[in-house]
C-alpha cells in the first residue's frame, strides 16, 4: 500500500480474467451460503437471505459514484485499505466488475481475543454502465482509498437504411410479417 495522498494504478484485467475471478467468488458465496443454510437446521425458503448473508460478511460494501459528461463516464470508488496491488479492474464496453482481495495483519497469537470488528478483505462491484463505452482507452487509479476510473464514451456507429417508396421496412419485420401471412405447409390456396 502506497503512502497517503499519493497516486497507484490499479490492474487492468482483460474480461476472462475477471470472468474465472467471479466464477472462483461465486463459488466462494455458494459455499458460505451453505453453511448458513446448514447451521439454520437446513429449513427450505430462505435461499436467498442465506446467500445475501454469505455476500454481506465476504465483501466489503463499496460506495460507487458515476459522473456523465458529453464524452466519457467517470467512476469514483471508495476501496479504503486497498492497495493498488490489491485491486483488479475489468471494463467492457457495457459494463464494469471491481474486485479485490487486501492483505491483512494476522491478529496477536498471545492474546485472547474477546470482540473484533473489521470489514471484509474482499471486495466485488459489478456494475452495468448506463452508456457504452471504450473498454481499451480506459484509465484507472487509487489514491487516498479512492478508486478512480476514466472511460471515454464509445463513438456512435451509425446504421444506414434503405428506404423505398415511402416505406421503410428491416428484413427481420419483413420475414415476421411473410410467415404470418402465408398458409401453412399443406394448405395451398384453392
Amino acid at each position: 500500500m502506497g503512502l497517503a495522498g499519493q497516486t497507484a494504478t490499479p490492474r487492468l484485467v482483460p474480461v476472462d480474467e475477471a470472468l474465472d475471478r467471479m466464477n472462483a467468488l461465486y463459488q466462494l458465496i455458494a459455499r458460505r451460503a451453505f453453511e448458513i443454510f446448514e447451521y439454520g437446521g437446513c429449513n427450505d425458503g430462505h435461499d436467498l437471505e442465506d446467500w445475501f448473508c454469505a455476500e454481506g460478511e465476504l465483501f466489503h460494501e463499496s460506495h460507487l459514484a458515476i459522473e456523465e459528461s458529453a464524452d466519457a463516464l467517470a467512476v469514483r470508488a471508495e476501496v479504503p485499505g486497498f492497495g493498488a496491488r490489491d485491486l483488479q479492474v475489468c471494463v467492457e464496453p457495457r459494463r464494469l466488475i471491481i474486485t479485490g482481495k487486501r492483505r491483512t495483519q494476522g491478529l496477536s497469537n498471545t492474546r485472547r481475543l474477546t470482540h473484533c470488528e473489521r470489514c471484509s478483505d474482499r471486495i466485488f462491484r459489478l456494475l452495468n454502465l448506463p452508456v457504452e463505452v471504450d473498454a481499451k482507452k480506459a484509465t484507472v487509479s487509487l489514491r487516498d482509498g479512492i478508486l478512480e476510473l476514466a472511460v471515454p464514451k464509445a463513438a456512435l456507429t451509425v446504421v444506414p437504411l434503405i428506404t423505398k417508396n415511402d416505406w421503410i421496412v428491416r428484413a427481420e419485420d419483413y420475414r415476421v410479417w411473410r410467415e404470418s401471412t402465408s398458409p401453412p405447409l399443406g394448405q395451398g390456396h384453392d
